[in-house]
């Protein structure tokens, strides 16, 4: 009987980010959250709402919830946060 033994790990590559630039202020903007549908995220999300509203003067928000929490929103939720969203927030539940 041979006995064969696998290495699953395999070394990290690096590759580079680009992040979106970032408002030097929240107020008057408008934000969309992503419910990434896992107990609980939707209540986090109206609680960042409100909490972006009230202290950091947001001007509104607009939330729509995915599928599933391991798919990306769909083309519809994308377009629409493109259209009506200066910034958008993705909340993780469970």
């Amino acid at each position: 009987m041979t006995v064969r033994i696998y290495d699953p790990t395999i070394e990290a590559k690096g590759r580079k980010i680009s992040y979106a630039p970032r408002p030097k202020s929240l107020a008057g903007l408008r934000v969309g959250l992503v419910d990434n549908s896992k107990h609980n995220s939707d209540q986090l999300l109206m609680r960042i709402a409100g909490l972006l509203e009230r202290e950091h003067g947001a001007k509104a928000h607009i939330m729509r919830r995915k599928k599933s929490a391991g798919i990306p929103p769909s083309p519809e939720i994308i377009d629409e946060f493109k259209a009506g969203c200066d910034v958008v927030v993705a909340g993780v539940g469970d």
